[in-house]
C-alpha cells in the first residue's frame, strides 16, 4: 500500500525556522506526500519552495485551542488564502461545543465556509475527537457533514489523545460521502496509519511521516 499521497506532512512547532520549512517542503515533494501542514507566518515560504510540486500547502486556523472568536477566524482565514493556502485546518470552539452553543458553531463555520469556498479552498474542520464523547461526534458529523465541509478532522496533536480507529469508524459511519475524513494525532507507525485508512481516513496529519513511509516500503521489500 502505498500511504504517501494519504499524508499531510505536518510542522507545527511554535519556533519553525525558514530551515525546518525547507526540510518539511523537500520532503513532501520527494515523497510525494499530499500536502504540508505549518504555521500561518510560513505559508508564502512554502508556496514558493513548492511551485514546481504538486504538493498543496495547508495551513491551521484557530490552532491549537479553537477559541479565539468567529471573526478571528474568518480573518486568519483570509490572510492564509492571501498568502497561498490550499487548504485550511480550523479548530472549532470547543468552549461553545462543551457548553452545548451549537447554534454558535454553526454561525462559526457558516462565514468559514463561505470564506474558504468561495476561493475555492478545502477547509477541514477539527473537532479534537479525543476528548468528546461519542454523542459529541456524531453532533459534529450532522452538523459539520450538512454544512458541506470538505474534511473533518479527528484532533490537532495537542490534546491528551489523539486519533483513534473507534473515532474514525464513528465519524465515517455518521458523515455524508461527500465528506472525507482527516486523522491526525499520534500517528507513528505505518501499522496504525493503514488501520485508519481501513477505517475510512483520507488524509493522515502526521510528523512522522518520513518514518511511517520508510517503514512500509521495509516492509514491502523495497
Amino acid at each position: 500500500m502505498d500511504i504517501a499521497p494519504y499524508i499531510d506532512h505536518t510542522l507545527l512547532k511554535p519556533v519553525m525556522t525558514l530551515e525546518d520549512c525547507k526540510n518539511l517542503c523537500d520532503e513532501a515533494a520527494t515523497y510525494g506526500f499530499a500536502a504540508v501542514c505549518l504555521p500561518p507566518p510560513l505559508v508564502k515560504n512554502a508556496k514558493a519552495m513548492l511551485k514546481q510540486s504538486t504538493v498543496k500547502v495547508a495551513t491551521v486556523i484557530g490552532f491549537p485551542f479553537g477559541y479565539s472568536a468567529a471573526k478571528a477566524k474568518v480573518f486568519e482565514v483570509q490572510q492564509a488564502i492571501e498568502d497561498g493556502a490550499d487548504e485550511l485546518d480550523m479548530v472549532i470552539n470547543l468552549v461553545a461545543l462543551k457548553n452545548k452553543a451549537w447554534s454558535y458553531l454553526e454561525g462559526e463555520a457558516k462565514h468559514i465556509i463561505e470564506a474558504a469556498h468561495k476561493n475555492d479552498r478545502v477547509l477541514k474542520v477539527i473537532i479534537e475527537s479525543g476528548v468528546l464523547t461519542n454523542e459529541e461526534i456524531i453532533h459534529c458529523c450532522e452538523l459539520y457533514g450538512n454544512m458541506g465541509v470538505d474534511f473533518l478532522k479527528t484532533s490537532t496533536g495537542y490534546a491528551e489523545k489523539g486519533a483513534s480507529v473507534e473515532a474514525v469508524q464513528l465519524m465515517r459511519e455518521h458523515l455524508p460521502a461527500s465528506v472525507k475524513i482527516k486523522a491526525s494525532g499520534g500517528i507513528r507507525t505505518a501499522q496504525f496509519a493503514k488501520q485508519l485508512i481501513g477505517a475510512g481516513a483520507d488524509r493522515l496529519g502526521c510528523s512522522a511521516s518520513v518514518a511511517i513511509v520508510k517503514e512500509e516500503e521495509g516492509a514491502e521489500g523495497y
